[in-house]
């Protein structure tokens, strides 16, 4: 179990150093869906991994992270639908 959390934590730092990094180097935009999936998922492994191992202060920002990627997704569907 130890194995899949460090694995899982370790996917979730790539994911949003990779989301970031991109945005940085204007290879996708910070409105896109990638950016924001990768953001929001890595955020879900980040939060599960600092979970298992009681860091909390991690956790909080990792919650706030997801917090703001759901509605952000969530609107830029709307913006496409529409």
């Amino acid at each position: 179990m130890k194995l899949l959390i460090d694995i899982i934590g370790w996917v979730g730092s790539f994911m949003v150093i990779i989301a970031y990094g991109l945005n940085s180097y204007q290879k996708i935009k910070s409105d896109s869906i990638i950016f924001y999936v990768l953001n929001l998922v890595g955020g879900i492994f980040l939060i599960i991994y600092s979970v298992y191992y009681t860091a909390y202060a991690n956790t909080f920002i990792n919650v706030v992270w997801v917090i703001i990627a759901i509605p952000a997704i969530i609107n830029l569907i709307r913006k496409k639908k529409s």
